[in-house]
Order: C-alpha cells, then sequence, then structure tokens
C-alpha cells in the first residue's frame, strides 16, 4: 500500500473510532453560539459601505474600531469586517479571502435578494440554485451565500 494510501486509511480508522467512542459531554466555558464572524477585507471603507448597501444598513451603525476592525450589526452574530493586520493583512494581496462560503444569509425572498446583488454590482457567482440559494462574492473576491431562511 502507497504512503497516501495508507495516511487515507488511518485517517478514516482515526474517525471511526471517534463516532464509536462513547465520550461523554462535558461541561466547557466555551459557550455554543457564535458571537460574529470575521470576513477579511482589504479596505475597510469600501466594504463597509458595500455590505451596508448590500444589507440596507445605515453606515451610521457600523462603527470602525482599532482602524482595523468594522462591525456591521445583524440579528443574530455580526459581521466582523477586518484588514486583519495580524493575520496577514500588511502583506502584499491583503489577508486571505474565504474561497467558501463561511456563513449564509438569510431571506424571506430568494429571486428579489439576488435581483438585488445584482442591481449593486455584486459579482454573481452561482444562478439561484433549487430555488433556494445562490453565491456571490464581495468587492475582496469573498465567497458568500444568501438562502431562502
Amino acid at each position: 500500500m502507497e504512503h497516501s494510501q495508507q495516511k487515507q486509511v488511518k485517517k478514516v480508522s482515526e474517525a471511526e473510532a471517534l463516532r464509536k467512542s462513547e465520550v461523554v459531554p462535558q461541561f466547557s466555558p466555551i459557550q455554543s453560539r457564535i458571537g460574529g464572524c470575521f470576513i477579511p477585507v482589504s479596505d475597510l471603507e469600501r466594504s463597509r459601505s458595500w455590505y451596508c448597501l448590500l444589507l440596507g444598513i445605515d453606515e451610521k451603525q457600523c462603527p470602525i474600531y482599532f482602524d482595523h476592525m468594522c462591525v456591521i450589526p445583524m440579528q443574530g452574530a455580526d459581521i466582523m469586517l477586518d484588514t486583519m493586520p495580524r493575520w496577514g493583512g500588511e502583506e502584499p494581496g491583503g489577508p486571505p479571502i474565504l474561497r467558501t462560503p463561511a456563513f449564509m444569509l438569510l431571506t424571506d425572498d430568494v429571486e428579489e435578494s439576488f435581483k438585488h446583488a445584482r442591481s449593486i454590482g455584486a459579482t454573481l457567482v452561482t444562478e439561484i440554485e433549487q430555488g433556494q440559494w445562490f453565491v456571490l462574492k464581495d468587492p475582496d473576491g469573498n465567497k458568500l451565500m444568501v438562502n431562502r431562511g
């Protein structure tokens, strides 16, 4: 058996062992809820304007903190736009982008949301799929999913 095949078999075996183990849930000081979702951006002002336009939020409700982060208030977990100075934001090209959607934005009307995204000049990655969702890119190329809620 080749080395890569051995590694794959080992990974599968470890995953199966974890599923079969009788792990008793323990207390954790970490809460099972999300406080915010970070999105890496290269231009904070531009990104704040774009996300506020996409979400219909007044920019005055979205202050900039510490010269590198902007909180977009949401129902549930907030969106945290961040130039990520500690995580690659000061490197040429800026911080790494989200190449796959890391979360989904909810809508009651996926068709109107698709039209709205198109009307503000969003880059649409997909059409409406299965009558439920679509993916778009923000100005930095981060992929976002919009899904019927």
